[in-house]
């Protein structure tokens, strides 16, 4: 517990010295969308088909699997009414997409871009982050088509409780068929609505809960959940830093310290790495880190060429587009891939599913255990050097374990984990990291198929 305080503390030594350098000003997605249509002809979903294609490329897995791997399995669009305060009906449109079946889809976004191909593709990096990270959900994403902030809070709470409604009804959503999560535009009390219309829709199942994660703690939500993604980055730059070999490559020396951070986004991602808003051509400042945290194609071949900074940490999904990354690579710069960076979130999901399935939290039935037998060899070992500790220094030796323990210590067990396999599979196969990232997850992929077979 006190290794990841002093974390947390070293974030926010960077994070003050970051607001040193830069004037805030809100982020505006306006600003951040130059990409989408006007500098490059490839879309969000295109860019991830590349980013796939070049993993298939060099991976053992028959063309067939790959073919199936890759596609969407089912798409939804739903349209619905939404009587508004002024008494106008306005229809709302909304999308859900189940990239992959192999284990639960999740995920769900308000924005008003977006569209079928938005949701697609989103889907599909869930499936493959999730794989990545060995957690035992499959890929999908809802978006609802509307700007959050111009509605009231009344509205956005019918919207939502009508979206999980339809869901309902099309048998896409629940704790064993598709388990939601907060993403752009939605937090924990959205999260609130969907659990509660569904449990008001299945009142005799038992699990409902865990239908959605990222609720909060009064509604069956875990410690440690907001900040889980940009820990979870923390944890892998950490890692990035104490590596000598990919520290020489990009002239770095060992250590956070001493280092420049610049951070794009200000949310459950960027808000939680370092707490930084964007300012005015935030994506071209010199620094030694830059840490995409916002939307999708942020970093395109228009303003490629100018990003000055030796290492992009992806926090938000898909911020650079496939034509970006040549330049960015061309020009020496490290990409460490969202596929594992902003993985965070979707694993202390995972935990807060199971307690949920569990109907227990973590450290419950442990934690006075834990401290009583802590406490046994204390007073033994007192009893055997003939010598006491401080009061204080008996209290830390005697605390046993929390919740918010187990769950950061379960995140960071996660991200390690998958960054030496990402790490080791670059070394291993000569490609980047993020062809890497999606070789390991075609291949976990793959094994599950090969393993269940295909139905019928």
């Amino acid at each position: 517990m006190r290794r990841h305080l002093q974390l947390i503390s070293r974030v926010s030594t960077i994070a003050q010295e970051l607001r040193a350098l830069i004037k805030f000003r809100p982020w505006s997605r306006n600003q951040s969308t130059i990409a989408n249509g006007k500098h490059e002809q490839s879309s969000f979903l295109e860019s991830v088909d590349v980013y796939f294609d070049k993993a298939a490329a060099v991976s053992t897995t028959a063309p067939d699997i790959l073919a199936l791997i890759k596609a969407c399995n089912c798409v939804v669009k739903l349209q619905f009414p939404l009587k508004r305060s002024t008494g106008e009906v306005e229809v709302i449109q909304a999308y859900r997409a189940q990239h992959s079946h192999h284990r639960l889809p999740r995920g769900i976004r308000m924005a008003p871009t977006v569209d079928a191909e938005e949701t697609m593709a989103l889907a599909a990096l869930m499936t493959f982050k999730c794989a990545v990270v060995d957690v035992p959900f499959g890929g999908a994403k809802g978006g609802i088509r509307i700007d959050p902030r111009k509605y009231s809070m009344q509205e956005k709470e019918a919207i939502i409780r009508r979206y999980t409604s339809e869901l309902a009804k099309r048998n896409f959503i629940g704790p064993a068929v598709d388990v939601l999560a907060p993403d752009y535009g939605t937090g924990s009390q959205e999260m609130a609505w969907i659990r509660d219309t569904y449990q008001q829709l299945h009142i005799s199942e038992l699990n409902a809960s865990a239908c959605v994660t990222g609720k909060p703690l009064e509604e069956g939500g875990i410690r440690g959940r907001k900040e889980a993604t940009g820990l979870g980055l923390f944890f892998c730059l950490q890692e990035f830093f104490n590596d000598e070999e990919l520290l020489r490559g990009v002239k770095l020396s060992q250590g956070i310290k001493g280092k420049t951070f610049v951070v794009q986004g200000f949310g459950n991602v960027g808000g939680n790495a370092i707490n930084i808003r964007e300012t005015e051509g935030i994506l071209e400042m010199a620094c030694d880190v830059l840490i995409p945290a916002a939307l999708e194609s942020q970093i395109h071949m228009e303003n490629a060429p100018r990003i000055k900074a030796k290492i992009v940490a992806e926090a938000a999904n898909g911020p650079v587009t496939a034509a970006a990354e040549a330049i960015l690579e061309r020009n020496g710069i490290v990409i460490l891939p969202d596929l594992l960076m902003n993985a965070g979130g979707v694993s202390v999901s995972y935990f807060e599913w199971l307690q949920n399935l569990n109907h227990v939290s973590y450290g419950r039935m442990s934690r006075r255990l834990e401290e009583h037998n802590k406490m046994d060899l204390i007073n033994a070992l007192e009893r055997q050097l003939e010598k006491s500790l401080s009061s204080d220094l008996r209290m830390k030796a005697f605390r046993g374990n929390t919740e918010l323990d187990f769950v950061w210590s379960g995140l960071e067990e996660t991200m390690l984990a998958a960054w030496n396999n990402v790490k080791n599979t670059a070394e291993k196969r000569g490609c980047n990291l993020r062809t890497a990232a999606y070789l390991i997850a075609i291949e976990r992929i793959a094994a599950f198929y090969q393993v269940h077979g295909i139905f019928p």
